[in-house]
């Protein structure tokens, strides 16, 4: 399966994309210029800077969007007007990197170190009254987080791993436990980070350093590759009025100047399968 490049290289390190039905538009940051991109109808590319970080963003039952941001969170209005942020953690080692929100509508972001290499993250939970909770700690690289339809089960990627491991949610806690792996990656295929879920029960994982967006049953078993013609794949979202349309973000961080060109563009493919709707922030 082969992927379109939908936009230019807008990004120098793509991330996080969603498709925000409300507004019919696909959202993705720019995480490490702290930027919010949204496509527009009409094709251009808006900016929204909201800190040093822009890690991941959902949108808010109240309107407007909820965001990770270097050390915290952030509320966003409908007319971009950003809140001040609700502090999860001091470290100057460490970031934000990557979230989601769960069908109670909680937002859950994980952190990283800056080097990449020590386990000092953790996952968060942004409660809609305001309110961190730490969920678990020891993480290296804290990426995908995606939960199942009757939000019983939810997917998570911690990129150093080589794995997708799932557990066992709560949605009267928002505590996940009896964590287990089901996708085991080659280091030959690259590293898993981002990831999507469809409405059959597929787990879409994007490869950093793979050029592809792989496709997993539950059982873990590969049955799809979208090809993609860059390196660094960071994630992919479902989207279009059907949700038959999976967006993919690239980056370009670290490449040489001149090298693969089209790296930081979004990227398109048609699967052949629908996607499950992302949660949206109670708050």
């Amino acid at each position: 399966m082969k992927a379109e490049q939908l936009t230019e290289p807008a990004a120098y390190h793509g991330e996080g994309p969603l498709w925000h039905e409300l507004a019919g538009v696909l959202r993705w940051v720019d995480m490490l210029a702290g930027d919010i991109l949204t496509l527009t109808p009409a094709g251009s590319i808006d900016r929204l800077h909201i800190g040093t970080v822009a890690a991941a963003m959902r949108p808010r039952a109240a309107g407007g969007l909820v965001a990770a941001v270097e050390h915290g969170f952030v509320l966003i209005d409908g007319d971009g007007q950003i809140g001040p942020e609700r502090t999860a953690f001091t470290d100057p080692a460490c970031r934000m990197n990557e979230g989601g929100v769960d069908r109670q509508g909680r937002f859950f972001s994980g952190s990283m170190a800056y080097d990449g290499t020590s386990p000092r993250g953790a996952l968060y939970r942004f409660g809609p009254g305001g309110e961190i909770s730490v969920v678990f700690t020891g993480v290296a690289i804290s990426n995908g987080i995606a939960w199942t339809a009757d939000g019983e089960k939810v997917f998570y990627i911690d990129t150093p791993t080589q794995r997708v491991d799932v557990f066992d949610y709560d949605p009267a806690t928002g505590l996940p436990s009896g964590r287990r792996p089901v996708v085991h990656v080659d280091p030959d295929q690259g590293a898993p980070d981002g990831m999507a879920l469809d409405a059959e029960g597929g787990i879409w994982v994007a490869l950093y350093g793979g050029h592809a967006v792989h496709r997993y049953r539950e059982d873990g078993t590969l049955d799809a590759v979208i090809d993609l013609p860059v390196s660094q794949v960071t994630s992919c979202t479902f989207g279009g009025p059907d949700l038959d349309q999976l967006f993919i973000t690239t980056s370009r961080e670290k490449l040489p100047p001149g090298a693969e060109p089209q790296a930081g563009a979004i990227f398109r493919a048609t699967p052949g399968v629908r996607g499950l709707p992302l949660g949206t922030f109670a708050g």
